[in-house]
């Protein structure tokens, strides 16, 4: 069996993503956030299998809240322990660049953030400094390598850039994190670890949090090919 083929029964490529009720949810009268969190960890741990080479710490992004939100958790297993952080989505993912991701795309030359689950790999010097490599484990994002889809640092991803312009700079569809945020993903998830991205919605209190917008996936290229191109990573 392939590696794209090992999660290919657990996270359909459906063209709307729905307000997963598939997430074990539950809500804040049954169960805090950080519970709820530890059961997806969980969850995408026992569906990834032996591929994922350490299991103490999980990184969940979740798309379902505004890029203003503390919304990329460090699920630490073993200390049953949760901190969370910002973290940026792709240009691709919300054009009109008002915080909210849209679309989901695994197709090159979208600059759009993919759902599904990863695995860490090695870091490498590029771009925006130290960053670290992904391979995406689901039919909705293994073109993770083929596309360049890392997790790295960024000046429009720092807390500080939501109190000037009310939200995080983009991505080209990568897991941006400000510097000072940046440092805990090296010590913490790299090197075989699982990353998740999903549209979770899950608040601070439990409770979940509807997009006030649509968030589908893109499945084919738009006619003729090309996509609408902005600048990723102004204000």
């Amino acid at each position: 069996m392939k590696r794209r083929d090992i999660l290919r029964t657990g996270l359909a490529a459906g063209a709307a993503i729905a307000l997963p009720a598939r997430v074990c949810a539950q809500s804040s009268a049954t169960g805090s956030r950080d519970r709820q969190l530890f059961d997806i960890a969980r969850r995408e741990l026992e569906r990834a299998g032996d591929i994922i080479w350490k299991k103490d710490i999980v990184g969940i992004a979740d798309f379902g809240l505004h890029s203003s939100r503390k919304r990329f958790h460090f699920v630490d297993l073993v200390n049953e322990r949760v901190e969370s952080y910002h973290v940026s989505h792709g240009t691709g993912s919300d054009s009109e660049h008002d915080g909210w991701l849209k679309r989901y795309s695994n197709i090159e030359g979208s600059e759009a953030t993919s759902r599904g689950a990863y695995m860490t790999r090695s870091w490498y010097t590029g771009r925006y400094g130290t960053s670290i490599r992904l391979d995406g484990l689901d039919p909705t994002n293994d073109m993770a390598m083929p596309r360049a889809i890392v997790m790295h640092q960024a000046e429009y991803a720092r807390p500080e850039h939501i109190d000037k312009w009310g939200r995080l700079g983009r991505s080209n569809g990568c897991f941006a994190l400000g510097p000072d945020q940046f440092d805990a993903v090296l010590l913490r998830l790299s090197g075989g670890r699982l990353l998740y991205a999903e549209s979770l919605g899950l608040a601070e209190d439990g409770s979940r949090v509807t997009p006030p917008v649509t968030q589908t996936d893109l499945l084919r290229r738009p006619e003729g090919g090309t996509f609408e191109r902005t600048n990723p990573g102004v204000y």
